[in-house]
């Protein structure tokens, strides 16, 4: 059933409905990868489901010519507006396969399948709510707001193409936003840049995810935004939403590890891996299920009785002078700093303790901050080989297409 909620372009200021959408939807029997300049431009295709057919939605920028060949070569025919490339391995549509791409942040983006019904993990009655959807078109969490608006009666939605976010609270207030879905690295930028002008915006629902989430900016966004509800999600192409807190607190409570809940993921760490065995799994490439316990590849330590979810697995654990540190919980700790709006911590190669704590940070608007003040503040709450030995400050917070940060 597809709910006749509004769709708003806010490039152009273009109203629909997703009833009108259904209208404009041109059935194909081939597996299709619809290729997009504009968010709005993949809804009609999205709409088209309901009569089945297999889709998958990627933003042009994210095709370079090795995924078109590969795509081509796995049965889907190429649809940018009216251009037309065929498949060159054809084969029989899968009818009601959606497939997504991750993000490709340890490699190569790989093909994962879903359907609606696994793609719609939010369903019964909600609030009426105006959504703002600022993610690049085909991305998991790009479908988690499709598919609200899409099928849950009173959720109107707002389109912003990841190049126009620089200015999308002035579309926001135009259009009646009332709920945002960002990852942090979006909402940090937005927080540095408009300030004072996000108290014009009656949120009532505020939600990250896509990235590790801190207390930092949980809080920010607390003060930002009192009277809405403020949520962080983890979810993943591979195991769907499987974590969602509003308590604004980062972390989920201990309590939920290790739980057998019908309907709901099975949460566990596991030699400080978060693990999940989820009923909004999808499929891989070759349409085998992703189903029992996933390793997901992130870090996950219990503190103060929560689970923090600090990022890759291959990237937080670093190894300095035969000392572990927490390459997240460096970052955390800086993040937690009154004058720093993002920091990233990696590691680099050193004489004699093989690797350095070395750490990319962008001070707020107006902080006077400098390497050396950083690095003496945190030397005061860090054990001394996790004190961070260089610190590089940025002007701005770098992202990706994905509103990830581009490091």
């Amino acid at each position: 059933m597809i709910a006749d909620n509004l769709v708003v372009d806010a490039r152009t200021g273009r109203r629909t409905t997703w009833g009108e959408l259904v209208q404009q939807a041109a059935p194909r029997p081939a597996p299709t990868a619809h290729v997009v300049e504009h968010s709005v431009d993949a809804l009609p295709a999205v709409a088209g489901l309901k009569d089945g057919g297999e889709l998958l939605v990627v933003a042009a920028g994210r095709l370079d010519e090795s995924l078109a060949e590969e795509l081509r070569g796995a049965g889907f025919d190429l649809v940018a507006g009216d251009d037309i490339q065929e498949a060159t391995g054809p084969r029989t549509a899968e009818d009601g396969r959606v497939w997504l791409l991750t993000s490709g942040s340890t490699g190569r983006p790989k093909r994962v399948g879903h359907t609606l019904a696994s793609l719609s993990t939010v369903t019964g009655e909600l609030a009426p709510r105006t959504w703002l959807c600022p993610y690049s078109p085909g991305t998991y969490a790009w479908w988690q707001v499709i598919t609200l608006g899409l099928g849950v009666p009173g959720q109107d939605l707002v389109l912003v193409d990841p190049a126009d976010l620089d200015d999308w609270v002035t579309p926001a207030l135009e259009h009646g936003v009332t709920a945002v879905s960002g990852t942090p690295t979006f909402w940090r930028r937005t927080l540095m840049r408009h300030g004072a002008e996000l108290q014009k915006l009656p949120l009532e629902q505020v939600t990250l995810g896509g990235e590790p989430v801190d207390q930092a900016v949980l809080t920010q966004l607390g003060e930002a935004f009192p009277d809405a509800r403020v949520s962080w999600i983890y979810a993943s192409s591979e195991v769907g939403a499987s974590i969602v807190v509003h308590d604004g607190r980062a972390g989920f409570p201990v309590e939920w590890l290790d739980r057998d809940v019908p309907g709901r993921p099975r949460l566990s760490v596991v030699d400080g891996e978060l693990v999940i065995t989820s009923p909004h799994h999808g499929t891989d490439a070759s349409g085998a299920e992703m189903a029992g316990a996933v390793r997901t590849g992130d870090a996950a330590r219990i503190e103060d009785g929560r689970v923090l979810v600090t990022g890759r697995l291959d990237r937080d654990e670093l190894n300095v002078g035969g000392s572990k540190v927490s390459a997240g919980a460096v970052r955390d700790l800086l993040q937690s700093h009154p004058s720093v709006a993002w920091a990233a911590v990696r590691g680099r190669k050193a004489p004699l303790v093989g690797t350095m704590v070395v750490a990319d940070v962008v001070a707020g608007e107006d902080a006077d901050l400098t390497p050396d003040d950083l690095i003496r503040w945190a030397a005061e709450r860090l054990p001394e080989y996790a004190v961070p030995r260089r610190i590089k400050m940025l002007a701005e917070i770098p992202a990706k297409e994905t509103l990830k940060s581009d490091v």
